[in-house]
């Protein structure tokens, strides 16, 4: 029998150090291996850039976590995610989500469509959209469910469907819905991708990304080419950092999710508040697909009050347990006023905030919201 989400997430990647009989594993400093006399490297490590002890139990637990055939693990998501970009060739098409990570599109357009790739953003809400902007020489498509910070909902399954016409990977940003919430294989994906800084670590001190491939062909060995040979790896302080997260994630997701779930119904009932974006409101407009691919609503939302920007920003500032700050998935609430962070070509609207519900007591974080939309 498999082992469960909870016992993989603490035994995964984590052995008994065979030199001490640490239950904790070691660090693994050092960046180059001995030889053998006849040349060979016995235990597959030669030069960290390549491979490391801590990496590989990084990888290993994540495939472990995701159930895919292997993962690879990079120095920050978004080195993550444009390694993917990288290996497909000039000309070829790719489409992305029209509502998603602004940083990710920001480096696609400013970066890889001048270099050559051809690029379409559209609402992969709607399937006919999708449908329509999927060309011969479409080779990716890009999916982030829920999406930031909208959080629209795509069906990973009915894309995988248009995808395989053309022949095209399916590739999902699951940052905000980490192994066990969404099994995008399941649904037929080809390869997941985690900002391994946000829920994974869950601490906010240690930068991560990560990848896995549902299986290893040619592109997966392209990919794994270029992150070894551009070395975008993390250091292996981070690797065992990220790693320590993990052994609580199973944990941490259900007390995110518990209060997440409790704020969120608490400000569709406000009356200062216009609209309540979280994918486990039966209000949200695809709650019938969320519930079909996800096995909880996560523990990100965003709102929009009815009186404009002004009035988001003096909300923001008016709270006390959650801090403004961007990023997400730390045990602390974070706020963010996300259009002024996109800069003059964001497409989020400006009343809009976008919370990060962290493991405070739900009690305590909906009091602070109470009171600061009072003074709005």
């Amino acid at each position: 029998m498999k082992p469960k989400l909870e016992t993989l997430a603490i035994h995964a990647g984590s052995e008994i150090d065979s030199a001490t009989k640490a239950v904790t594993s070691p660090i693994h400093l050092s960046t180059t291996f001995e030889r053998e006399a006849d040349g060979s490297f016995p235990q597959g490590y030669i030069y960290t850039r390549s491979h490391n002890p801590n990496r590989a139990a990084l990888e290993h637990c994540i495939t472990a976590l995701e159930g895919g055939a292997a993962s690879t693990a990079f120095s920050s998501g978004s080195a993550a995610a444009s390694t993917v970009f990288r290996a497909l060739k000039p000309g070829e098409h790719a489409i992305i989500p029209d509502d998603m990570y602004w940083g990710i599109r920001k480096l696609l357009k400013q970066v890889f469509v001048p270099w050559g790739l051809e690029l379409s953003e559209v609402d992969m809400s709607n399937l006919a959209e999708v449908r329509a902007a999927i060309k011969p020489n479409t080779r990716l498509i890009w999916i982030e469910t829920p999406s930031n910070p909208m959080l629209k909902i795509t069906d990973i399954a009915e894309v995988v469907k248009l995808a395989k016409k053309v022949g095209a990977k399916v590739a999902c940003d699951n940052t905000w819905t980490p192994p066990g919430m969404q099994p995008v294989f399941e649904l037929g994906a080809d390869m997941v991708m985690h900002a391994s800084t946000k829920y994974l670590a869950g601490h906010s001190d240690v930068l991560g990304g990560t990848l896995t491939t549902r299986e290893k062909d040619a592109f997966w060995e392209q990919i794994v080419f270029i992150q070894k040979n551009e070395g975008a790896v993390p250091s292996p302080f981070d690797c065992w950092l990220t790693l320590r997260g993990i052994k609580t994630l199973p944990y941490r997701m259900r007390g995110h999710v518990e209060n997440a779930e409790a704020i969120a119904q608490f400000l569709n009932e406000h009356p200062k508040v216009e609209r309540v974006s979280y994918p486990g409101l039966t209000s949200h407009s695809n709650h019938e697909v969320a519930k079909k691919q996800m096995t909880s609503f996560g523990a990100m939302l965003s709102v929009q009050l009815k009186s404009g920007e002004e009035a988001a920003m003096k909300l923001a500032a008016g709270l006390k347990l959650f801090t403004r700050a961007t990023s997400l998935g730390g045990v602390e609430s974070l706020i963010e006023h996300r259009a002024s962070i996109e800069g003059p070509d964001s497409k989020t609207p400006k009343n809009l905030l976008r919370m990060s519900v962290g493991l405070e007591h739900k009690d305590d974080l909906i009091a602070d919201l109470e009171q600061a939309l009072e003074a709005v």
